[in-house]
């Protein structure tokens, strides 16, 4: 693993961890070089299927799209980035457990929405607001109004 500061080819591995889901590994390095150190992660290859987005494009899935969506979603919420890296987490395996090779965007909204409503109301209607483009102050309340009748419901 080249070096990020002095472009050094050849690293050292000082620590190794498995991270929390097993799925990705966590590697301390040193270059012999500069002396300085750096952390590199490892995730297991997966092949994403392409999502077609409501007008019919097809594009390859991005975590980053997901993420951001995430984190706007949780703006000024109390909630770490380790749970929005979680959610992503569980987003990517609904993918991947569909086995398809494409994917409507309708599908990963849905599963997004469905983490959000158990993890944080706000964001979940902030999330809805948008992905289900609303309109006007209606669409907020009918949305508001179905999320407390569910709520009760429980």
């Amino acid at each position: 693993m080249k070096c990020p500061f002095c472009k050094e080819q050849e690293t050292r591995v000082i620590d190794t961890r498995i991270i929390e889901d097993g799925y990705s590994i966590k590697r301390r390095r040193e270059c012999p070089t500069c002396g300085r150190r750096f952390t590199t992660f490892e995730r297991i290859e997966e092949r994403y299927p392409y999502v077609i987005k409501r007008d019919g494009r097809r594009e390859p899935y991005s975590r980053e799209k997901v993420m951001g969506g995430l984190r706007k979603a949780f703006h000024k919420r109390a909630i770490s980035a380790g749970e929005i890296e979680r959610i992503a987490d569980e987003v990517e395996k609904y993918i991947l457990s569909t086995g398809r090779r494409e994917i409507p965007s309708k599908l990963i909204g849905e599963k997004i929405m469905e983490l959000l409503k158990i993890t944080d109301e706000v964001a979940y209607v902030r999330f809805a607001s948008v992905y289900r483009e609303f309109k006007d102050t209606d669409d907020f309340i009918k949305e508001l109004e179905d999320l407390k009748r569910r709520k009760g419901d429980r």
